[in-house]
């Protein structure tokens, strides 16, 4: 694409250099080339990536200070740099050829496959499958009995997508990970102890722009559906319960656990190594620092406090207030230790 064509696209202001210049991808400001674009968010960065070999450089509105030698290289204004930026990446990565069904994939009898869809070798579709347009379905991925997945998909080799299991569209799916499992729900029986599986025949819906990082878990329902709103981003290795409902544009890092029947407000920041309990929910905007814990049936919102505050520790709380505990702590531990110590009492002089 040319610069300008994406300032069509992404809005901004060219206040240097040609419209016409092709752009062929995104780089680093340090191995950037004549045809790639980089971005600065600041005073530093802009002169660094000013100074580059790159063909275009996307900076915050008013920051497009130059030298009469960079005079040919592009220059954008945009309200946010790096935004534009990974929008741009988007429209200038190049577009995956559409290939059609290999000869090793197994296809069902009564599955649907829109146009321009592309089964990877060794991939399974089950009978009642439906299959939006342009989507792909990556080697040995297994996609379960009557199935919906959207257009415009992704689902990368040897995921595992259960009968039950919903997509929206622009959904993607990474290697290895598992949707619609089971949920881990037992009664036990108070004579023998014995456990029975409590009913496992819900749904999972995953709606429209929802990533899902490798290796993770999504369970279904058990009576009724687990849901993960539109635009949420899960990284790898996250394991959602049964009974879940995750809210629009939530971010969930590595390592999480989200207990069954919890849910999440929209615009949340789970980070790495956080525990959900069960029943539990977190409110719209909530940020739960790394390792947080929640504990079963509590509610943690952001009333009462500033926007953007980090909640951290187990149970979670405003981590100004951690830090002052932990001081406290540190300051009654040494005071203790002091105690402790023996009393040498006076010196004695031995001749």
């Amino acid at each position: 694409m040319t610069l300008g064509e994406l300032i069509d696209v992404l809005g901004g202001k060219l206040v240097q250099g040609s419209a016409e210049r092709q752009i062929t991808g995104v780089s680093s400001v340090e191995s950037a080339t004549a045809n790639e674009l980089v971005f600065a968010e600041d005073a530093a960065s802009a002169a660094a990536a000013l100074g580059s070999h790159a063909g275009a450089v996307v900076v915050r509105d008013g920051g497009a200070a130059t030298s009469p030698e960079m005079l040919e290289k592009g220059v954008v204004e945009a309200a946010q740099p790096r935004l534009w930026f990974a929008r741009a990446a988007k429209l200038v990565k190049p577009v995956l050829p559409v290939v059609g069904i290999h000869p090793s994939a197994i296809i069902g009898p009564g599955v649907e496959l829109a146009e321009g869809v592309t089964i990877g070798a060794g991939a399974v579709i089950e009978e009642g499958a439906v299959i939006g347009a342009a989507t792909r379905i990556e080697a040995g991925a297994v996609i379960g009995c009557s199935v919906r997945v959207g257009e415009h998909c992704r689902i990368y080799p040897r995921a595992v997508l259960y009968a039950g299991t919903t997509l929206g569209n622009r959904v993607v799916v990474h290697a290895g990970a598992v949707l619609g499992g089971d949920g881990f729900g037992y009664v036990r029986d108070s004579n023998s102890g014995a456990y029975t599986q409590f009913p496992q025949q819900g749904t999972l819906v995953i709606e429209d722009d929802v990533e899902i990082g490798a290796n993770s878990t999504i369970d279904r329902g058990a009576l009724e559906e687990t849901r993960v709103r539109r635009g949420t981003k899960i990284d790898n290795l996250i394991h959602i319960g049964h009974n879940c409902d995750i809210g629009e544009d939530v971010i969930v890092v590595a390592l999480t656990g989200i207990s069954g029947s919890s849910t999440v407000g929209k615009g949340a920041v789970i980070a790495g190594q956080v525990g959900i309990g069960d029943h539990a929910h977190i409110g719209p905007g909530v940020i739960l620092g790394g390792q947080a814990g929640v504990l079963s049936g509590k509610t943690v919102t952001n009333q009462g406090l500033k926007p953007g505050t980090v909640l951290w520790g187990t149970p979670a709380r405003p981590l100004k207030q951690v830090l002052r505990e932990l001081a406290v702590l540190a300051r009654l531990g040494k005071g203790h230790r002091k105690a402790a110590e023996p009393d040498a009492g006076p010196a004695s002089n031995h001749e």
